[in-house]
């Protein structure tokens, strides 16, 4: 392939965010092992890495990408050694990001490559998303399994924690292009990967699915206490970094600000969680307004998703609906935007529009079931093949 003809595209990202605070906060002598299935081929791979989280720097000591045979075997022999700056081990300082070396590597069309990270010393595991769905796992190995062909199951775990790896760029053919999901939990979960499901079972497809999203996050405010931090950043302190570091990026779709409604309850019945945070509408949708301006910045189309039913969810009150109902209305006609995603009108009860459709509902009341996470992603599909 000619180079004039070829582009840097993420073909696999996800937000960064905050660890959940445990005790055992630091780990020694681990690998991390990460399945990732590429929508396009290529020649060539730089992968991505974040401590935009952390207190502390960190040591990658040994990264390694290769061919999966499968979720915890890679082929050692087409396997390839991550570089930065030439070096095998780099160091990414508190709040800093890095990306490796261009690699030589060979990615097949809708091949599954794995990243395995080495941590040598101790390391503070504090830059990290938590991710679900179908194409979605993780692994941690005691020791160093950065080229062990597979990995031993009596020292293994899976886990759903991604840290430090946060995107994986492919040099493939200009006529590709990436769209980002951003928002939180609901986003953080399956529909991002039926979505890539979706893409990747076209023929014809030229689009890879990027998830940069991190549970509990509110477009207006954040947690500044451990008990809540691993509920991450707020919109302007997430949003641009976010969009900015995906390569071959051309949409975003958003979808967020439940948070924003549902979390606050009063210092009476939770310390950290004041009614002072409940923002109006006016300021959601100024917070909306703000990711869609830089979103223009780098060129990129925007799509809101409006928000889902609640009805049930533990802090439901009229009053919520009321807000939720008001930003959907402001989502469906915001002229700044592209265009909107109407998942509540696809999900939604036609004889109680406040809950979700029978089968839709997890059984939470807040997060859907994994056929609506389907529904989700269909919808969303029919939006972005035709853009």
């Amino acid at each position: 392939m000619n180079f004039k003809n070829e582009k840097w595209v993420t073909v696999w990202g996800n937000a960064t965010s905050i660890a959940d605070r445990k005790p055992e906060n630091y780990a020694k002598n681990l690998t991390l092992r990460y399945p990732v299935k590429s929508a396009f081929g290529g020649n060539k791979v730089r992968l991505h890495f974040s401590n935009f989280c952390g207190t502390e720097p960190v040591t990658l000591t040994r990264v390694t990408i290769a061919p999966a045979i499968s979720d915890r075997e890679i082929n050692l022999k087409d396997a390839a050694l991550v570089t930065f700056g030439g070096a095998e081990s780099v160091t990414v300082g508190a709040g800093e990001e890095v990306f490796s070396d261009e690699i030589p590597f060979r990615v097949k069309p809708l091949g599954k490559v794995s990243v395995s990270i080495y941590l040598e010393n101790f390391t503070l595991m504090r830059s990290a998303v938590v991710i679900k769905g179908p194409l979605t796992k993780g692994f941690y190995s005691v020791g160093d399994c950065a080229l062990s062909s597979v990995l031993p199951l009596e020292k293994t775990r899976t886990t759903d924690t991604f840290y430090f790896f946060t995107g994986l760029d492919v040099l493939t053919g200009v006529d590709k292009r990436c769209v980002i999901l951003y928002g939180d939990s609901i986003t953080a979960q399956s529909w991002a990967d039926y979505l890539s499901q979706l893409c990747m079972d076209d023929p014809y497809n030229t689009t890879a699915v990027i998830r940069r999203a991190a549970s509990g996050t509110r477009i207006l405010r954040q947690y500044d206490c451990i008990t809540y931090e691993s509920y991450g950043l707020k919109g302007e302190n997430r949003f641009e970094r976010e969009i900015s570091t995906v390569s071959g990026a051309d949409t975003v779709i958003i979808q967020q600000g439940i948070n924003d409604i549902i979390h606050p309850v009063g210092t009476e019945v939770n310390p950290f969680r004041p009614m002072s945070d409940l923002p109006e509408v006016r300021e959601m949708a100024a917070g909306v307004e703000y990711y869609i301006s830089v979103a223009k910045k780098y060129g990129l189309k925007t799509y809101l998703g409006t928000l889902l039913p609640i009805y049930g969810w533990r802090t439901y009150a009229p009053f919520r609906e009321e807000m939720k109902n008001a930003f959907n209305d402001f989502l469906r006609g915001c002229k700044q935007a592209d265009g909107c995603i109407d998942f509540d009108a696809v999900l939604r009860d036609k004889r109680n529009p406040a809950a979700f459709k029978d089968g839709y509902d997890s059984g939470d009341h807040l997060h859907p079931s994994e056929e609506a996470y389907k529904k989700m992603a269909e919808t969303a599909f029919g939006i972005i093949s035709r853009n």
